[in-house]
């Protein structure tokens, strides 16, 4: 018989939070449409409307300025739009500026033409120029409308912290909005939008113990908003048409109140595991590369190189050995290509880097099985110089 799989690969899905699981499993009783007046729709929306308020406390804000979407994507392709309105005026975004580390969700500017978007570069250290930053605002064309920065507040690769209070003054002085993607942050770090500065941002389900197929977009207030991506029967106060997944939506406001409610518990944990991996790293191979480690992580990310391992090589190498890790992002469609990331950082991509991330059920064991395996591999690479 096979010995167990480990999973180290929760920053691309996280397994279902024991206390969403059960709420999906209630909720599954609960057919009525939300959005019908009579007692079972009443009741399936007073369940949304108690994940709507779950939701909220995770992100810091208003529950009135929750909007449920089909997940982080949608979300980033609701808000990246040059048409806003304000009120019922409407108001023009003239150009997305985004960092040049993003996950493609943002890369690819929403509904912004290629004309319209900037790359932000970033520093060897992996975070926003805040000089050049200031310098792309400041020559910004007001006359095309306002301008609009999307920063994401922890990397998807790297898991370094972005510093989004100082990108928030930096656009609040130039008269800009702020997007601030915090979807691997969620459940790591404590969100708070108004303290951000950020006037709109980007929630997942999937990566803090809740169901796949829901996200958020989280909004400062109610007057500037996006042009509707969806428009159909007016749900989410016409913002996105279409009937709500309940079930999804109910599980995800779940694994958000777990998430805050084991925060400091599942973070000292995580975070003591993480070191205990990189050290284990280190000892069987002192030569690896651990991206961001002098800097400001979450605490559940490891991203590395191992020279003499090409990343496709080494994650089957990993995935043969029953761990799943990956290369990068695994928004990809299952691609191991380039990593913009290490590009933007001025590192050398040809080799690749894998990612390590651990989640709330990650043990000791595991991970002293991860480091076994790390040095099993370390072990049989190439020579320096030699094509792995």
């Amino acid at each position: 018989m096979a010995p167990p799989r480990l999973y180290l690969d929760w920053n691309a899905t996280s397994p279902l939070h024991p206390q969403a699981r059960d709420a999906v499993l209630r909720a599954m009783d609960l057919f009525g449409n939300p959005n019908s007046v009579h007692g079972e729709g009443r009741t399936v929306r007073a369940a949304i409307e108690r994940a709507r308020r779950q939701v909220a406390t995770l992100a810091g804000a208003d529950p009135a300025h929750v909007i449920f979407t089909s997940g982080a994507t949608e979300a980033a392709n609701m808000v990246l739009t040059p048409e806003f309105r304000m009120g019922r005026t409407p108001l023009a975004i003239g150009q997305l500026y985004y960092s040049a580390v993003e996950h493609p969700a943002v890369r690819e500017g929403g509904r912004f033409s290629k004309e319209q978007t900037t790359e932000i570069p970033v520093t060897e250290a992996g975070v926003v120029d805040l000089d050049a930053l200031g310098t792309l605002l400041a020559a910004h064309d007001k006359s095309s409308g306002l301008p609009m920065v999307a920063v994401m507040l922890v990397n998807n690769e790297t898991g370094i912290v972005q510093p989004i209070a100082d990108v928030a003054k930096i656009v609040q002085a130039h008269g800009g909005l702020l997007v601030v993607d915090a979807v691997q942050a969620a459940g790591r770090l404590k969100l708070d939008i108004n303290a951000f500065g950020a006037d709109f941002m980007i929630i997942s389900s999937h990566k803090l113990g809740g169901p796949k197929g829901t996200g958020a977009l989280i909004t400062r207030g109610e007057v500037l908003m996006p042009r509707p991506l969806i428009h159909g029967g007016g749900q989410e106060k016409g913002h996105r048409s279409g009937t709500e997944n309940s079930l999804a939506v109910i599980g995800f406001g779940a694994a958000a109140e777990a998430a805050v409610a084991e925060f400091l518990q599942r973070n000292e944990a995580v975070s003591a595991l993480r070191d205990r991996l990189e050290t284990g790293m280190r000892g069987a191979a002192p030569d690896v590369v651990i991206y961001g480690a002098a800097g400001q992580r979450v605490s559940n990310t490891t991203f590395f190189t191992l020279p003499g391992l090409k990343a496709e090589t080494g994650q089957i190498a990993f995935d043969l050995e029953g761990v799943a890790l990956s290369a990068g992002s695994a928004c990809s469609s299952g691609k191991v290509g380039e990593s913009h990331v290490l590009v933007a950082m001025g590192r050398d991509p040809k080799l690749g880097a894998l990612r390590i991330s651990l989640g709330f059920a990650t043990t000791e064991e595991e991970i002293d099985k991860a480091i076994s395996v790390f040095a099993k591999i370390a072990a049989r690479r190439k020579p320096a110089g030699e094509a792995a």
